[in-house]
């Protein structure tokens, strides 16, 4: 019996048996996996952070770029406005210099505003009104998977690969361009 409560003792593996095996290791191995579970979380934590910055960094670029657009937007509607003024008078052409001053304040209320704020105004108004989110999340997803769509057929027109089964002419291989042999005939 006393061999026994030795090697239970000595066994990495007993963990809590015996009144030997729980003072040998029980508490060693307790305070051991807690400090991995600790540098485990502490780790976790570091990467978490990490990524919280690069995500608000790339947020940070893609409202610049978003800005950026929206100027570009704003410039090209006063350009337009007076193309628009010497063919659909000068009323028309207000209208358009005023959508193009709401752009430019636009862009510059975001250009104004970190990215967090952006986030939790974004937020707010998703809680406060869930249908009109809704209804726009719609709708941009429709104008651009037109978009995409748009980009894809264009693409096609380009390269000469869009077509219907009817514009496609497959010919025998090995005989050219010239008229189609019937089955059962050889061209000399």
């Amino acid at each position: 019996m006393a061999d026994e409560t030795t090697n239970i003792a000595g066994d990495p593996l007993a963990g809590n048996m015996g009144a030997t095996g729980s003072a040998g290791g029980g508490t060693e191995d307790t305070g051991a996996k807690r400090t991995t579970s600790d540098t485990i979380r502490d780790e976790a934590g570091k990467y978490a952070d990490q990524a919280k910055e690069r995500i608000l960094g790339f947020a940070g670029e893609g409202k610049e770029r978003a800005t950026s657009a929206l100027d570009e937007v704003a410039e090209m509607m006063r350009t337009a406005a007076g193309d628009v003024d010497a063919k659909l008078g000068a009323q028309y052409g207000q209208y358009a210099r005023s959508a193009a001053d709401g752009i430019a304040g636009f862009a510059d209320s975001l250009r104004g505003k970190e990215v967090d704020e952006l986030l939790g105004e974004a937020t707010e108004f998703v809680k406060k009104s869930p249908a009109i989110a809704v209804g726009t999340a719609a709708a941009l997803g429709f104008v651009l998977a037109r978009v995409i769509k748009s980009g894809i057929d264009a693409a096609g027109t380009e390269t000469g690969t869009s077509g219907t089964a009817d514009d496609i002419k497959v010919e025998p291989a090995g005989f050219g361009s010239g008229p189609a042999a019937s089955p059962g005939t050889t061209q000399s």
